[in-house]
């Protein structure tokens, strides 16, 4: 459903989108990560029509963004970085009149609008003018015009930025529901919203991928991938040590202690060996008739993975 070739952005002289080409399929919810001013929001506003790239080519359904448009759009919903709305309009007419540019008119127009308030829970506010709603229903507002037309494509730059707890959750299963049927990209930085909802990541990094992957193969790049986490009481901290380190396939082993618990993270002596390796450490434990309150397999953590590709050297350095 979409395709981007080789997609570049300059502004003067800063690149802000240097050459980066992926596909989405429908049934795809692709979550789009990188620190600030890192390219996010330039490459979805040139993927909506918003904004033309310097070079590089963007095609949804077929049809070329650059050349073809209209029918392009036609295809897309787009929630924009901000939610931007007409603020002296109320919720129920900014929807009819978004309903209508969308080319809905009579009972299909009203249904449409119906759906979406019930969708992003907007009752309760529907004859409020805009500029007199709370943030987050303000965002959910602009939310509900870029589901207004039942698009195939969403483009949502930031779709749970400044929510509450609630309204995030409510939001991400939105979006975790509708991917089933349709291509959906969302910037975020939040990384728990990637592992709620995203069947695919890309993390861009001062205008180029530098990952691309389901979340579990994301995951499984961090330095904590498969490292095994065991807890125990009344054995000292370097018996612990020394018996773990004996393991065929163990490596590095780090112990601490607190109090009368010893805390230990076994590291595999290389990946792919994962379960061995905690089998092994429960063996141990079991031969040992150590006390234990905790045994688990780490199965690796996005912030780590996306600390350890967008920090600079020297930053790398210092954390």
């Amino acid at each position: 459903m979409i395709t981007v070739e080789n997609l570049v952005k300059e502004f003067g002289t800063k690149r802000a989108v240097s050459g980066i080409s992926f596909e989405v399929k429908r049934g795809e919810v692709l979550g789009f990560l990188g620190p600030n001013g890192a390219g996010k929001s330039t490459t979805m506003r040139i993927l909506t029509g918003f904004m033309s790239p310097t070079s590089g080519r963007v095609v949804i359904g077929g049809h070329d963004i650059a050349e073809d448009p209209i029918p392009a759009k036609r295809l897309v919903g787009y929630l924009p970085e901000s939610a931007p709305s007409y603020s002296d309009m109320t919720v129920h007419g900014f929807l009819n009149w978004a309903a209508e540019m969308r080319g809905l008119s009579g009972t299909a127009r009203t249904e449409a609008v119906r759906r979406v308030v019930g969708l992003c829970f907007l009752e309760n506010v529907l004859h409020q003018s805009v500029d007199t709603l709370s943030k987050g229903y303000r965002h959910r507002t602009c939310l509900a015009q870029s589901l207004v037309h039942d698009p195939e494509v969403l483009i949502l730059d930031e779709p749970t930025d400044g929510l509450d707890p609630n309204q995030k959750h409510e939001v991400r299963q939105l979006i975790k529901k509708m991917g089933e049927k349709k291509v959906i990209i969302f910037s975020t930085h939040i990384l728990e919203e990637v592992e709620a909802c995203c069947s695919r990541a890309i993390i861009i990094d001062r205008g180029q991928i530098v990952a691309n992957g389901t979340p579990a193969q994301l995951k499984a790049r961090s330095e904590l991938s498969g490292t095994v986490t065991l807890r125990v009481h009344g054995v000292a901290a370097e018996v612990v040590k020394a018996r773990l380190a004996q393991l065929g396939v163990a490596g590095r082993v780090q112990v601490s202690t607190e109090g009368s618990q010893v805390a230990a993270r076994i590291f595999p002596r290389e990946r792919g060996i994962n379960g061995d390796l905690a089998s092994a450490v429960a063996d141990v434990v079991a031969k040992e008739g150590w006390r234990f309150d905790e045994l688990h397999t780490e199965v690796g953590r996005l912030d780590d993975v996306f600390r350890s590709i967008t920090l600079p050297d020297t930053a790398k350095a210092a954390a």
